[in-house]
């Protein structure tokens, strides 16, 4: 590990008690300042066009150099309580730049104002306007980072259930796959974790779903989930984050299903 990534980890292990007891309100206001901060690294090698949806705001982040024939649908993370389209823009930014590919990021509705399945329903919204302005599913990569990897699962999901063509492919960073937290790393990556820890999952995961919620459901858990027929899937996540079985659970499950469809995970220290 380089020097800046052991600095940012130092300085996210210092802030982690002070997060884990945070409200709603101070969580969603320190991402869209995070955003602030971290929009300028990239502001002069993409352009941003936002976008009025409607129900919710987007943005189109399109790179100045070297762009190709694509598009990738960027669902962003949060929990699904927290993720505005100026943090989003941080890893849309970098996709656009690393793929060449313009992406879309949208601020699909949050809970606990909104809850399931407000996103899984923007998310079709936003893969029907894809559709409506000419792209074929082939054209388009879903990734998403935690919760927007789980959604961009559900999302697959929800296309095979209606019969539609899958995306080209997903890319998904740390996805949140199994809502009963069940897999070893919630308890051996307890402490070593920069960032999560159970109580804050415990807590969105109520937001988003209700306390009675069986979240075992394919639709909350897509680990649980029948996968065959999803696209190739690329999966990354960190040695010590508490959702890292998540990852390796699914790659496992997907390996299983894809014999001609590959299927990838990287872990990253």
């Amino acid at each position: 590990m380089g020097l800046p990534a052991k600095l940012v980890r130092s300085q996210l292990n210092f802030f982690k008690p002070f997060v884990a007891n945070c409200s709603l309100e101070v969580t969603r206001r320190g991402q869209d300042k995070l955003g602030e901060l971290m929009e300028a690294i990239h502001r002069h090698d993409v352009f941003v066009r936002d976008h009025d949806f409607g129900l919710f705001q987007g943005a189109w982040i399109i790179p100045k150099d070297e762009r190709r024939q694509g598009v990738v649908l960027y669902l962003h993370g949060g929990g699904y309580t927290c993720g505005q389209l100026g943090y989003a823009r941080i890893l849309a930014s970098k996709l656009a730049l690393a793929t060449g590919f313009d992406v879309l990021s949208f601020e699909y509705r949050l809970a606990p104002e909104h809850p399931f399945p407000a996103a899984i329903e923007d998310a079709v919204a936003m893969w029907d306007y894809l559709m409506y302005m000419g792209y074929g599913a082939r054209d388009v990569i879903v990734a998403g980072d935690s919760a927007g990897g789980n959604l961009a699962l559900e999302l697959a999901l929800k296309l095979k259930e209606q019969g539609r063509a899958q995306p080209r492919g997903l890319v998904l960073f740390s996805p949140w796959t199994d809502m009963t937290a069940s897999g070893k790393s919630y308890r051996t990556c307890k402490t070593l974790d920069p960032m999560l820890t159970m109580e804050y999952i415990a807590a969105v995961r109520e937001a988003y779903t209700g306390p009675d919620a069986d979240w075992s459901r394919p639709c909350y858990s897509p680990l649980f989930a029948d996968l065959r027929g999803l696209p190739p899937t690329l999966v990354q996540v960190g040695t010590n984050e508490i959702l890292k079985s998540d990852s390796e659970r699914l790659v496992e499950h997907l390996s299983l299903i894809h014999i001609s469809e590959p299927t990838r995970l990287r872990c990253i220290s």
